[in-house]
């Protein structure tokens, strides 16, 4: 397969090879560049090849290929079938100016959810930080938020109120039993992942990007990568006593958090083309990362709070309300992986069966249910 890279132009890839530099100012890459196959340092576009064919085949996606296999992010593979690493995630020593650290996150931020162009252009919408300012960007997107039809869910109400403090347009999205039938297999066959986490975090995103496609949209903006970047989750306050981490050091923590997007961003690109839209991630460019690699423990997560410095960062940007709103993880805020669950277990795959969600998932998939 010869395809021009996707994410950056051959060049910049070449010359991102060529020097070595993990950050060279874009929003990720990958594809075939003078013979070689690449995938960027933190994975942001997938590239996958076929295992069966001692990986001479190559895809964007895992569809159609015997037996895929995800490029590890920063690997270059040569003509001859040679990979090797060319870049690795910088490890920059913390910023002791804090107002300084600030301003890099302000200026790297603002600059990039303002950059994409508007036409076409829609936000996936949560109410969160993250999203607030991915639409404060682009303040003539209308912005989408799904959730489940039966239920006002976390995301709906965070969203709505956080639209009305910034006067947008909002379109709710509200799925049932039936379109999770409808979109799970969808998803999996994209994405070629099928259990349940991976799944429930789709769903949503399927939902409002098949939304934001049919009402004429082609690109959809959304916030990925911040908790990661900043320190939004709650095992990096204190790792030294959370299981879920191997460091013990909130900047350590953080680090193994960000190491962890080359695997989960395949699943978000993949569901989002799935459903018709292009994604865009502003805050997982370049010059976000190397500003998010350089902040101190105490801008990124302590007890009282997280994603610290994107929160001062956006003072005037984001109305108060909505910077310091705190948010659920989309598969529990939209009730995805609660109604998946009841799914589960309303076709007989009660939860004394081992991971009986997966189970579900899988026969859905096949038909059987």
């Amino acid at each position: 397969m010869t395809e021009p890279p996707h994410g950056a132009d051959a060049s910049t890839a070449r010359d991102a090879i060529e020097s070595g530099d993990p950050l060279p100012g874009t929003g990720g890459f990958a594809g075939e560049v003078d013979g070689r196959l690449v995938r960027d340092v933190l994975g942001r576009e997938p590239l996958y090849l076929d295992a069966a064919s001692d990986g001479r085949d190559w895809r964007f996606e895992p569809t159609d290929l015997a037996e895929p296999e995800l490029l590890d992010a920063g690997t270059v593979v040569e003509p001859d079938g040679a990979r090797r690493e060319v870049w690795s995630l910088p490890n920059p020593a913390p910023e002791t100016d804090h107002e300084a650290a600030v301003d890099a996150v302000r200026d790297a931020v603002l600059t990039s959810v303002r950059e994409p162009n508007s036409d076409g252009l829609a936000v996936a919408f949560s109410g969160g930080v993250d999203s607030a300012v991915v639409a404060a960007g682009a303040p003539e997107a209308p912005c989408y938020v799904a959730g489940f039809a039966d239920a006002e869910s976390h995301d709906v109400d965070a969203a709505r109120e956080a639209a009305a403090a910034m006067d947008r347009d909002l379109h709710v999205v509200a799925f049932d039993h039936d379109d999770i039938e409808r979109a799970v297999p969808e998803i999996v066959r994209a994405t070629g992942r099928s259990n349940a986490m991976d799944v429930g975090i789709a769903l949503p995103l399927y939902f409002v990007a098949e939304r934001a496609a049919a009402d004429g949209f082609d690109r959809l903006a959304v916030g990925q990568g911040a908790d990661e970047l900043f320190g939004g989750y709650r095992k990096v306050v204190d790792p030294a006593e959370d299981h879920r981490v191997d460091a013990n050091t909130v900047r350590g923590a953080t680090r193994e958090v960000i190491r962890s997007l080359p695997d989960q961003l395949p699943r978000d690109v993949l569901t989002l083309r799935a459903a018709g839209v292009e994604p865009v991630a502003p805050l997982l460019h370049d010059r976000v990362v190397d500003a998010a690699l350089g902040l101190p423990a105490e801008l990124l997560a302590t007890d009282e709070e997280r994603k610290i410095a994107l929160r001062r960062a956006v003072d005037g940007v984001v109305p108060d309300d909505v910077r310091g709103a705190e948010k659920k993880a989309v598969q529990y805020g939209t009730y995805a992986a609660r109604e998946l669950d009841r799914l589960a277990r309303q076709a007989g795959f009660k939860k004394r069966m081992d991971d009986h969600v997966g189970q579900y998932i899988d026969a859905l998939v096949a038909g059987e249910v």
